[in-house]
């Protein structure tokens, strides 16, 4: 959706910001259960990149990725791209990772890949707006060294998104499509609701201690059964991968999925859904943490 730009010199339309709904809404709605919420907050809250993709050009994909991102932590820097007006002067590494614009000259504050995540509203060529073509390639890129990325783009299934992403003009190779992280495939379903009908974790390529690649293809974390109008939870399958990849023991991971849950779950069966109310949780629990 868009609207009327009214700023001197600026494009005709601009994306309309999408509706604002909590985590615990989503959940109470059927979006995604508790469950792969608790799983993608521990990704999320260590900046694991998210992609989350709707065959329909709309707000909802979008809805999902800000109520995601209330799970970033307080201290991780949040940068929003400028479309088609982004010059990456702000990024150190920008010339390093291919941009082929003038050097960073790095204005403000230095950012730093580990306490970084980069913010598209979309990765699109739909509006300027949105991020795509070279400028899409350099923030999924950025990814490989350690920088966080949140978007939403238009797809499916997977094959849309890494076919999207690996042909011209964003033109990612495999092991650069490897460091994207989660992706979730959202869709209309009958009465014209929303599920996450599958959530992905893309497993980044290594070199082992000889030098020699190693490559795992996806795997799956959930999925929703049409039939029950459920998820059924794949992720255990992964977890020492998912507890390598945010520095924590198997054990400790599952046990916070868990605990993580169990949370979201009585927020959202007490009635918390305020984004203000749900992140102030989130915000303690972090905390007592």
């Amino acid at each position: 959706m868009t609207e009327p730009s009214t700023a001197p010199g600026a494009w005709s339309v601009r994306p309309v910001p999408p509706p604002r709904r909590s985590i615990t809404a989503l959940v109470l709605g059927g979006v995604l259960d508790a469950r792969l919420a608790a799983t993608l907050w521990l990704l999320i809250e260590r900046r694991v990149p998210l992609i989350v993709a709707s065959a329909e050009v709309g707000a909802e994909a979008s809805t999902v990725l800000e109520a995601l991102l209330g799970f970033l932590s307080s201290d991780v820097v949040r940068r929003d791209l400028a479309g088609s007006d982004e010059t990456f002067e702000w990024l150190p590494q920008a010339s390093e990772l291919g941009w082929p614009g003038m050097p960073s000259v790095g204005h403000g504050a230095p950012l730093r890949p580990e306490t970084t995540t980069l913010v598209a509203a979309a990765l699109s060529d739909h509006l300027p707006a949105y991020t795509w073509g070279e400028r899409a390639r350099i923030a999924a890129r950025a990814t490989a060294i350690g920088y966080g990325l949140a978007a939403s783009m238009e797809g499916d299934s997977l094959d849309d998104v890494l076919e999207a992403l690996g042909r011209a003009p964003v033109s990612l190779n495999a092991d650069e499509l490897s460091y994207l992280g989660c992706v979730l495939i959202l869709r209309r379903v009958e009465g014209g609701r929303h599920r996450v009908v599958a959530a992905h974790y893309l497993r980044p390529f290594v070199r082992d201690t000889h030098g020699h690649t190693q490559r795992l293809g996806p795997a799956v974390l959930a999925t929703w059964d049409a039939d029950r109008d459920a998820f059924e939870d794949f992720g255990w399958g992964i977890t020492p991968e998912l507890a390598f990849r945010v520095g924590a023991r198997p054990g400790d991971f599952e046990a916070e999925v868990d605990r993580r849950a169990d949370l979201l779950t009585h927020l959202a069966a007490t009635g918390v859904t305020e984004i203000e109310a749900v992140q102030a949780a989130v915000r303690l629990d972090r905390a007592a943490r």
